[in-house]
């Protein structure tokens, strides 16, 4: 399976990719199959039914807002975060949504949007269900999705139309492993960002792919900007204040802090990465980065990288980015990106291996030292549960993604000190990875039954 660096950052909205993102493109993907076989104008009830985790912390996450919004035909890149509220509390008090925006039925949210808390679909524990009806109470279309991380959706329906098709694209430097990366590097005399760069350049030109990169860095740097100077109180019933715009204000009043303090940097990046992440539980726009609930470490890093690094510039955002993604596509390819299937060590842990190996390539890092840094990055993460208290992506998710970022700083620049020889390889933190998300038990997986979320007292 080939896989872009445009599909692992993406933009769109928060608070979830998993339980936000994805379901609206569900949502719509249905109602295009509807219009595909001619059958839109004849539904007359659409029903949704919301399984696992998504039934679990759906609430918290805006999964049911999200439906709503995609069955109305909006993509996640492009609605108007401010406009969701709205239209959510019009389709909920007029008991009506118009599908794709012009064909009007009656929906009834606690009768058509369902959360089946104690079933499961079987594929992934993110799964949803939706079926429409004709005039005669008579089933039209019934397909089921599943929402697997950072976005991605797919059916495993084999014999359905509308089922993902794998990208076959035949890529000039394909690698399924870690090892297989160095071997390329090694034999081709390439740094891993230009192995991204050759096989992206079967999709696009090499112009295009910068131009694309650096909207995605601009669409992060945005996002920091906007949680650094937003303020007030976050969505949900735990109240929680933002503090960025704080922390913000009271480090760029006193730059001579920097003078008597050097880890004043580091409060920077955490600074950096709460921003983002205030803004991704408000249901602002966010980058997937590989996911929402981890999508401020990669822009935090990348603020510390152009803010403190000497001789940073574009090229070096590129570089980044790249050699980001090719972490990014080992972890989604061997292991999973999905706090739902394997806890937060599959976001947050995915993210900070992801900066710290970006970081490592940046520095003058060799494609060992790059290996190195993101094997440090995932190895001290290993068993990282996720146990968002009441559902929300608040605690402990905005803080860790600060801890996340920082630990990223720090495992590029062990990496840096050695010469990329060491005991534990990429690929053997992936595979415990991978087999430590499977025996971790199913409340500590984004279920909000487990961890925080049972011993934090809700008020």
């Amino acid at each position: 399976m080939a896989i872009s660096v445009f599909e692992l950052f993406t933009v769109g909205i928060g608070p979830s990719s998993s339980h936000t993102v994805g379901p609206m493109r569900a949502a719509r993907r249905f109602l295009e199959r509807l219009e595909h076989s001619q059958q839109l104008e004849a539904v007359h009830r659409i029903r949704v039914e919301l399984f696992g985790s998504l039934a679990l912390t759906g609430k918290g996450h805006g999964t049911d807002r999200a439906v709503i919004i995609g069955l109305e035909g909006d993509e996640p890149e492009t609605v108007d975060p401010s406009s969701v509220s709205g239209r959510v509390e019009a389709v909920e008090a007029g008991r009506r949504i118009r599908l794709f925006g012009r064909h009007g039925i009656d929906f009834h949210v606690d009768k058509d949007l369902l959360f089946k808390r104690r079933e499961s679909l079987p594929y992934h524990p993110n799964g949803m269900r939706f079926t429409a009806y004709g005039a005669d109470g008579e089933p039209m279309a019934k397909r089921e999705y599943y929402s697997v991380g950072g976005g991605f959706v797919v059916n495993v329906d084999v014999a359905s139309e509308d089922k993902v098709v794998e990208d076959t694209t035949v890529l000039p430097l394909e690698f399924n492993t870690g090892q297989e990366l160095l071997d390329i590097c090694s034999a081709e005399n390439l740094a891993i960002w230009q192995v991204m760069m050759r096989n992206e350049e079967m999709w696009r030109s090499t112009d295009e792919i910068r131009r694309g990169l650096l909207e995605i860095a601009a669409a992060m740097r945005q996002c920091v900007e906007n949680g650094c100077h937003n303020q007030g109180q976050l969505p949900g019933f735990l109240k929680v204040q933002r503090r960025a715009s704080v922390m913000y204000e009271g480090l760029r009043s006193r730059p001579e802090l920097s003078m008597r303090d050097p880890l004043s940097i580091i409060d920077w990046v955490s600074c950096f990465a709460i921003a983002v992440n205030e803004e991704n539980a408000a249901g602002g726009r966010v980058v997937t980065a590989p996911t929402n609930g981890a999508a401020g470490i990669i822009p935090a890093v990348l603020e510390y990288y152009r803010r403190f690094v000497s001789n940073a510039d574009d090229d070096g955002i590129v570089t980044f980015l790249l050699t980001a993604g090719a972490i990014a596509k080992l972890f989604k390819k061997n292991a999973s990106i999905s706090g739902a299937e394997v806890g937060c060590q599959g976001e947050v842990g995915v993210a900070c291996s992801m900066a710290a190996g970006a970081l490592a390539a940046v520095t003058g890092g060799t494609p060992e030292q790059v290996e190195n840094a993101a094997e440090i990055g995932m190895e001290h993460n290993l068993g990282l549960t996720c146990d968002p208290v009441g559902g929300l992506v608040q605690i402990p998710c905005i803080e860790r993604n600060a801890m996340g970022a920082v630990k990223a700083i720090q495992a590029a620049r062990l990496s840096l000190r050695g010469d990329g020889k060491h005991h534990v390889s990429l690929d053997k933190v992936i595979k415990t990875m991978r087999q430590t998300g499977e025996d971790m038990k199913r409340k500590y997986k984004e279920t909000s039954r487990g961890g925080l979320a049972i011993n934090v007292i809700e008020c």
